[in-house]
């Protein structure tokens, strides 16, 4: 397969991951008005990212101190990109609050499962601030093993809605102070900062074109509600850390990719937001 494009923000919506999201599954489907939102076997995800040349990083999540479910395995993310090396790369997650058993889960995803990175971590919904140096033995473990972490930013679409917004609190979703400490204090730990970060977009951008260890996802937003000050930045000075995610299944990568075509985006910009920045972090051939 001929890859065209690396899509670095997708999540399975197997029985399992649908099973371990609770009550926010079926909350996201109606605040995403996505009627179509029904369960899809790993092997059927696999099929639709080969037919689209693409290859998907898949992520994980796990709040299970905040909500009580229990999360989908960081084993079946694995077993998955072990059956689909061709699509998939692999994340796993972690409950900060787990302390000493999320640092050796960690090394574990590292050492043992082969995973390329840590994410999605979520202040609101695990309600945390990553800045808080409570967790910094977190980041130390994940920067010795040379682990990504992404950390979901801005308005979060769980919760939203609703009343109290399910208690997920936006202040720790707030790029400044949260994770420009955590890439000051940590310049060998590469950060992601998912999504274009609204209503932050620019404290995310600053960071971006501040610390050399941060990148930038597009997904979660369609690129035609993007602020314009992302396509500006993405399109000049942080060109080179600035990667395609759609945040499937609540964007498709069709739609994310049909907007992104109209945006004024320089053709050489393209082709580093698609495919070449993803393929320079993750040390692809």
């Amino acid at each position: 397969m001929e890859v065209k494009a690396i899509d670095v923000h997708v999540h399975l919506e197997d029985e399992l991951s649908i099973k371990a999201s609770g009550a926010r599954h079926e909350q996201m489907a109606r605040y995403m008005k996505r009627k179509d939102w029904h369960p899809k076997s790993v092997d059927q995800m696999a099929d639709e990212y080969r037919a689209r040349n693409m290859m998907a990083v898949l992520m994980n999540s796990c709040d299970i101190t905040t909500s009580g479910n229990v999360p989908v395995p960081n084993d079946h993310i694995a077993s998955a990109v072990r059956k689909h090396p061709d699509v998939f790369i692999g994340f796993g997650a972690i409950d900060p609050w787990q302390g000493r058993i999320a640092k050796d889960e960690i090394k574990r995803c590292a050492e043992v499962l082969g995973l390329r990175g840590i994410g999605e971590l979520h202040g609101a919904r695990q309600n945390f601030s990553p800045a808080n140096k409570k967790f910094y033995p977190l980041w130390e473990e994940a920067a010795k093993h040379k682990l990504p972490i992404l950390f979901h930013t801005g308005m979060a679409a769980g919760g939203a809605g609703t009343p109290g917004g399910m208690g997920f609190k936006l202040k720790y979703n707030r790029p400044i102070p949260n994770l420009d400490d955590v890439a000051g204090d940590f310049p060998e730990l590469t950060i992601i900062g998912a999504h274009p970060s609204w209503p932050w977009a620019e404290e995310s951008l600053a960071i971006c074109q501040h610390k050399s260890n941060y990148y930038m996802d597009l997904s979660g937003w369609a690129p035609k509600y993007w602020p314009p000050s992302v396509t500006h930045w993405a399109n000049s000075l942080i060109s080179d850390r600035v990667l395609f995610g759609s945040d499937w299944p609540a964007i498709t990568p069709e739609r994310w990719l049909e907007e992104f075509a109209t945006l004024p985006f320089k053709p050489e910009v393209r082709q580093k937001i698609l495919l070449d920045n993803a393929k320079r972090l993750f040390n692809l051939p």
